[in-house]
């Protein structure tokens, strides 16, 4: 049997029940037990979550805890430049070291407005787009395919399934996501 991997922050653990029950039979999904977060811990964690597992398609995605940032903050916590340059150095390296066939998620839209309401802290609509922007560079660099789940979500219409937090997605969400990620990954682990 395939083996696929999904690596990605909270929306990837929204969406990862609807992934492996839709390839039930067809693939091995294995996920980390923990929040991918940002890019520099799916950094710390690659060997563990990637490099080691020898899966035929890796489907990766981070952005959303790199583009946080504290009310006010000029910055945020991952700034553009490093969260570059950790793509480029974990996507280079996953290529290099396994056989996969690798994936790049989009980073899913927010409501800014939602968010500030319910969370400590800012994540930007405008964020989104610019390291959506750097991602989607650095993955066509590497020849990266790219499942565009931001603009899958754009299509449907944001607020209809994003939760009150402005970040996360309802159950209808969630399981739009999944069913994105499995028909992007599908005719992957069919070759």
């Amino acid at each position: 049997m395939k083996k696929l991997v999904l690596v990605g922050d909270s929306i990837r653990m929204g969406y990862q029940a609807c992934v492996r029950k839709e390839l039930s039979g067809l693939s091995d999904v294995w996920v980390p037990e923990q929040n991918g977060g940002n890019s520099t811990n799916v950094q710390k964690h690659l060997d563990e979550w990637i490099i080691s597992q020898m899966a035929d398609v890796v489907h990766i995605n981070c952005g959303l805890h790199d583009l946080k940032r504290d009310f006010g903050a000029d910055e945020t916590v991952i700034p553009l430049p490093q969260y570059r340059a950790n793509l480029r150095d974990f996507l280079g390296r996953i290529l290099q070291e396994t056989q996969s066939t690798v994936v790049w998620a989009t980073t899913t839209p927010v409501n800014e407005i939602w968010h500030r309401q319910r969370k400590g802290f800012d994540r930007l609509e405008s964020d989104v787009v610019a390291y959506n922007d750097v991602s989607v560079k650095v993955a066509q660099e590497f020849g990266i395919l790219i499942n565009d789940l931001f603009q899958v979500i754009v299509d449907v219409g944001r607020d209809n399934y994003l939760s009150p937090d402005g970040v996360h997605f309802t159950a209808d969400g969630c399981d739009l996501l999944g069913k994105s990620v499995v028909d992007y990954v599908k005719p992957l682990l069919c070759q």
